[in-house]
């Protein structure tokens, strides 16, 4: 007996049943657009009229001759409802700046909802904020980006005994500079710095700040530990010697950041916080490596 189901999607599915002993069950799906259904108007309550009044209702720009996305958004790689729009909260122009930036994200930060690099690329110019996703980086795959890192002027951002501080090497460099950070949890950033030979071409440097993250609305390792999105902050901030461009990156991470709390999203202690005051409920890791970081977290070990 052939049956046909309407799944209320844009979908058919045909099932078939053997009703005899030994019967087999197969099941043959077939996507088929229903272009007469589709086509409702908002005011019957159609889905596609939902979807369009949904994109009415997105948020407008805010400077004339910008050019929008289809949903009226500014920067597509964010596009978010009106109540919650971050374009307000973005410089209306991008920012003016020498140092340019390769971001090196693991894949896994890619498809993370509320990351901080799309918040990063919409305030610097398109050619100052490069965005390379990956984990093995050869120079025969990356040639641009070998010939960055055999730059004389390149830096890359990753803390270490091998570091030099952040604030020697501007003090010393009129020229203007690259910096490449990399984008993960500590974990993969490690992965990523250890496992790709080029990466240990570049001076090494680090910020020596005792700011805490304003990125409550994700766990960091310990209390001093960066987002992405605020390392190049304050790095641009040193490189540019320019106190305004620390403030204007970190808005939207702010705005964004309420916006969660507001709709439900709970403040997020450093694990470093957790662990000295108790308030770690998660089972303590087996892995010996990850429970030895845990006890140097408990005794103010830098790590």
């Amino acid at each position: 007996m052939l049956k046909y189901i309407d799944t209320g999607e844009t979908a058919y599915q045909a099932v078939c049943l053997r009703s005899t002993h030994g019967a087999r069950l197969s099941v043959h799906s077939h996507r088929r657009r229903r272009r007469g259904r589709q086509r409702l108007s908002p005011d019957r309550g159609g889905s596609t009229g939902k979807a369009e009044a949904r994109r009415l209702r997105r948020c407008d720009s805010r400077t004339a001759g910008v050019s929008l996305t289809a949903c009226g958004c500014r920067h597509p790689s964010f596009c978010r409802p009106q109540k919650v729009c971050l374009c307000p909260f973005l410089p209306i122009h991008p920012l003016k700046v020498s140092t340019c930036l390769y971001i090196i994200q693991h894949p896994a930060e890619e498809s993370r909802v509320l990351r901080t690099v799309p918040l990063l690329a919409a305030c610097l110019p398109p050619d100052k904020c490069k965005i390379l996703v990956g984990r093995r980086f050869s120079e025969d795959r990356y040639p641009e980006l070998a010939a960055v890192c055999r730059n004389p002027n390149t830096l890359i951002l990753y803390p270490g005994a091998e570091a030099t501080n952040l604030e020697e090497v501007a003090v010393k460099s009129s020229r203007p500079s690259v910096m490449i950070i990399i984008d993960g949890t500590w974990s993969q950033a490690k992965d990523i710095f250890y496992k790709n030979p080029l990466f240990r071409l570049p001076k090494q440097v680090q910020l020596k700040t005792n700011i805490s993250s304003q990125y409550v609305i994700r766990t960091q390792p310990t209390n001093t530990c960066l987002s992405t999105l605020e390392c190049a902050a304050v790095a641009l901030t040193i490189m540019e010697k320019n106190n305004s461009i620390q403030e204007t990156i970190l808005r939207p991470l702010q705005a964004l950041c309420s916006f969660q709390l507001q709709h439900g999203a709970q403040i997020h202690h450093s694990k470093e916080h957790l662990l000295k005051n108790g308030l770690y409920d998660k089972p303590m890791p087996k892995n010996k490596r990850k429970l030895r970081r845990m006890e140097l977290l408990l005794n103010n070990v830098k790590i």
